[in-house]
C-alpha cells in the first residue's frame, strides 16, 4: 500500500504575535496526521509556514523513524539560499524534489500543485486572503478531492 501522504501550504509572513499560536496548532495537525497513519510529509521550504512545518515533522521523526519528510523546492538555484534553517531541515530530509530545473514565473505554482497531487491530506496555514499561493493551493486541493485542513490566522 502507498504511503499516506500529507504537505502544509500556508503564509510566509506570520505576524509575530501568531506565530506561537500556528507552531501550537501545526503541530495537533502533524500529531493528527500520524495518529491517522500518515508516514510521508511534503513541505515546499519556504519561509513561514512550510519551515515551521518541516521542524515539527523532524522533531517528530526522532520519536517515529518510520516518517518521511520530503522538500519540494520549486527550482534549483532555491538551495543557494543563506537561510541556516532551511540547510539544517534540508539535511534532516529523507528525500527532495526540485520542481523545475531553472526559475520561471510558474514554478511555485508549479511546486504547489505537485504536493497537492501527491497528498492526500493538505493542511492550510491560512489568513483569509483573496489571492496569492495558499489560497490557489487549497482551492485546487479541493477541485482534486483532497482533504483539506485549516489553521487560521
Amino acid at each position: 500500500m502507498d504511503k499516506k501522504t500529507c504537505c502544509v501550504t500556508g503564509h510566509r509572513d506570520i505576524p509575530a504575535e501568531r506565530i506561537a499560536y500556528v507552531e501550537q496548532e501545526l503541530r495537533r495537525e502533524v500529531r493528527a496526521a500520524i495518529e491517522d497513519g500518515y508516514t510521508r510529509f511534503i513541505s515546499g521550504f519556504a519561509e513561514g509556514t512550510d519551515l515551521m512545518f518541516a521542524a515539527i515533522v523532524a522533531e517528530e521523526m526522532e520519536h517515529h523513524p518510520e516518517l518521511f519528510l520530503e522538500a519540494a523546492i520549486p527550482y534549483a538555484g532555491r538551495i543557494k539560499t543563506k537561510n541556516q534553517q532551511f540547510h539544517e531541515l534540508l539535511r534532516a530530509c529523507n528525500g527532495v524534489k526540485i520542481v523545475c530545473k531553472e526559475y520561471e514565473h510558474s514554478c511555485f505554482m508549479q511546486r504547489n500543485r505537485y504536493m497537492a497531487g501527491e497528498s492526500q491530506r493538505v493542511i492550510a496555514v491560512y489568513d483569509g486572503r483573496d489571492r496569492g499561493g495558499t489560497l490557489f493551493t487549497m482551492r485546487y486541493a479541493h477541485t482534486l478531492g483532497k482533504e483539506v485542513r485549516m489553521i487560521r490566522v
